[in-house]
């Protein structure tokens, strides 16, 4: 993974990215993808609960929760706060 590369898993709360890859197999990764997660979409951070999990995401317009472990398949490309490449 680049410098500026991390699983949306290890994002901290505001953190913005856009989706590189989904890692798994099966039934996870086609749970992934069904639900908006792919290529070259844009997710930010909003909610972690105290533990770290489950996690609360932005994406298309529409809000999403999250396992960690789920989060740990999507590989993201960091952005700054003005949206440009971190």
């Amino acid at each position: 993974m680049k410098k500026h590369n991390k699983k949306l898993s290890d994002f901290k709360i505001n953190e913005t990215g856009i989706v590189i890859s989904v890692l798994g197999k099966g039934q996870i990764r086609r749970r992934l993808l069904d639900m908006g997660i792919t290529n070259d979409v844009k997710i930010s951070l909003i909610k972690k609960s105290p533990f770290g999990d489950p996690l609360e995401i932005f994406l298309r317009g529409y809000v999403l929760t999250l396992r960690k472990s789920e989060a740990s398949l999507v590989e993201m490309k960091m952005l700054d706060e003005e949206g440009n490449d971190a």
